[in-house]
């Protein structure tokens, strides 16, 4: 998808990687153990749906590139993710 084409106007916070191939996010918790909690959380539903992120932690912050590596650029399977990253991070930013 090109970035123009790339709508993320209903995601929580997400943005999209320069030349549209991926969408990002970053989320900021109070502590390591409550960031590596919405890790497990996050992981067990991207096992589920077969679709994983790339993300990476560092003590409190979270940052996640969802994209799909068999296209080589977005799918619907990335903003199902998006959606239920969303729901579990819940209001946070």
């Amino acid at each position: 998808m090109e970035t123009e084409a790339v709508d993320v106007s209903g995601l929580n916070d997400w943005e999209v990687e320069a030349g549209g191939a991926a969408i990002l996010r970053t989320l900021k918790f109070k502590t390591f153990n409550e960031a590596f909690g919405f890790m497990t959380q996050v992981a067990l539903t991207a096992e589920k749906m077969n679709h994983h992120p790339e993300w990476s932690n560092v003590y409190n912050r979270v940052s996640i590139r969802l994209t799909t590596h068999d296209t080589g650029g977005l799918t619907e399977k990335d903003f199902a993710l998006a959606r239920e990253i969303d729901r579990a991070a819940g209001g946070r930013t």
